[in-house]
């Protein structure tokens, strides 16, 4: 008859060394034999060390953003003029980096910046977006400058509608946004006060701001929110200066200064930190700038056409691992361009 016992023995070694498995024993023992076999011992094995554990990058939950002398597309109309701007390119979606596929996955945060809206990009924003549905009180609206102040004309929808005319001075609200007071209004070409003062209205009832977007009624005076009137992808921040340029209505947020040291790119996005999606690839730790390949003007750049931007233009790797991407202008998209 036969029979097996495992027996396990540990085994110490000295205080220098770490404690290792005990050896496997096996005993046999023969029919008519009680005497156990000798145990066999199991030569040690030198456990081999773990290998230091890897230094962790942390990396930014947030993308940095910085642009310089871009024309930033909102629609084929409404351009936006950025001589600068540095903020955060923030996620909209918990969870979902911002993706440049999707331009409401993202919003503009602006700590600095200045940026100018031409009047004719202003008078497209208030027919289509501000008085753009079909029961707005204001129709037809036509901006310009004349001198430091803004001059507006359109039709007041009363009845078959009556052309208004009005001028007025801008500056920043305390809470960042944009005041227009007037300083002449004409209805109907008599003057407005003396309508007021004969039928007892103020600007509020003249104009029912209910159906609008990103404009409210202070007394008589107008406020604008772009963060409301302007179509995505969307920016917010505290404007603190605005001034009649030329044909622009130029708008400073925070100190309007630019922070960063000079670039040896005249035009440009650039992308830091955090999480950044564009077509299947997904880029951590962004290092990523989009530069404008003709630098005699403006960067002139379509969010809706970025991918038409990307085809119509070529990228380098950095030594670092970050990546430049030359692009063509959206006037320009037609025309590839050729690797330098």
């Amino acid at each position: 008859m036969q029979r097996f016992g495992v027996v396990w023995q540990q085994l110490r070694l000295s205080s220098h060394l770490p404690l290792l498995a005990a050896a496997l024993v096996l005993v046999s023992c023969r029919s008519g034999s009680n005497r156990p076999a000798p145990a066999v011992q199991q030569p040690d094995q030198p456990v081999a060390e773990a290998p230091p554990p890897q230094t962790q990058v942390p990396v930014k939950t947030e993308t940095q953003v910085e642009m310089v002398n871009v024309n930033l597309h909102l629609d084929p109309e409404l351009v936006l003029h950025i001589r600068h701007l540095e903020g955060q390119f923030l996620p909209t979606r918990k969870g979902q980096p911002p993706s440049f596929d999707d331009k409401l996955s993202y919003v503009v945060k602006i700590d600095s910046a200045e940026v100018g809206v031409s009047m004719a990009s202003m008078s497209h924003a208030m027919n289509t977006y501000v008085f753009g549905e079909p029961d707005a009180p204001l129709k037809n609206l036509t901006l310009s400058a004349e001198g430091s102040e803004i001059k507006q004309t359109g039709t007041l929808k009363k009845g078959p509608g009556i052309p208004f005319e009005m001028v007025g001075t801008m500056s920043a609200t305390p809470d960042g946004k944009i005041r227009i007071h007037a300083t002449k209004v004409k209805a109907g070409h008599l003057p407005v006060g003396g309508l007021m003062k004969l039928f007892g209205l103020d600007m509020a009832k003249l104009i029912n701001t209910r159906n609008t977007r990103g404009i409210t009624v202070d007394d008589n005076d107008l406020i604008l929110d772009p963060t409301l009137m302007l179509p995505p992808p969307k920016m917010r921040g505290l404007i603190t200066s605005v001034r009649i340029q030329g044909d622009e209505v130029v708008q400073i947020f925070g100190t309007g200064k630019s922070g960063r040291p000079p670039s040896p790119h005249s035009n440009y996005m650039a992308y830091r930190g955090g999480v950044l999606r564009f077509g299947k690839l997904t880029m951590t730790d962004t290092d990523m700038r989009l530069i404008d390949a003709d630098p005699s003007d403006p960067f002139d750049f379509f969010p809706d056409h970025y991918s038409e931007h990307l085809v119509g233009g070529y990228s380098k790797t950095t030594a670092a691992g970050g990546l430049l991407v030359y692009m063509p202008d959206y006037n320009k998209i037609a025309k590839p361009l050729s690797p330098r």
